[in-house]
């Protein structure tokens, strides 16, 4: 498991991490945060550099704008995250959190069929096993 687990704003900066899929300066990412919301560069600055202390990102200090890069990619921190909250929410029942998730809001039929397809697929693998 992932510890600590990023918080809100840090998943924000990851997020610009892993969508422009290799390291950004610090500049980068406070360019890409601004545009949803008027965010100050030493904000993006102080926290990229807790995140650095955390162990979430990698600073490479070789050129004179430091490069920051996501230490895992983002399928490793949701897993990490959904682990938790299904721990501490629903007592560590998937299908509690399932449950809920689905009566939370209409899921698509597309997106019934692909869950249905996920669903035969683990239990080809535990077979498997």
């Amino acid at each position: 498991m992932i510890d600590p687990h990023p918080t809100e704003g840090e998943l924000a900066i990851l997020r610009v991490l892993w969508a422009r899929r290799g390291p950004c300066t610090v500049r980068d990412v406070h360019q890409a945060l601004s545009r949803g919301k008027d965010t100050a560069y030493t904000t993006v600055l102080k926290m990229m550099t807790i995140m650095a202390e955390k162990g979430l990102v990698v600073r490479d200090e070789t050129e004179r704008s430091h490069l920051y890069a996501a230490v895992h990619p983002e399928p490793t921190v949701q897993s990490a995250l959904l682990k938790d909250l299904m721990t501490r929410a629903f007592s560590g029942s998937a299908l509690q959190l399932v449950q809920r998730a689905l009566d939370a809001e209409a899921t698509s039929r597309a997106d019934l069929d692909a869950i249905e397809a996920m669903i035969a697929e683990a239990k080809s693998r535990r077979d498997r096993s």
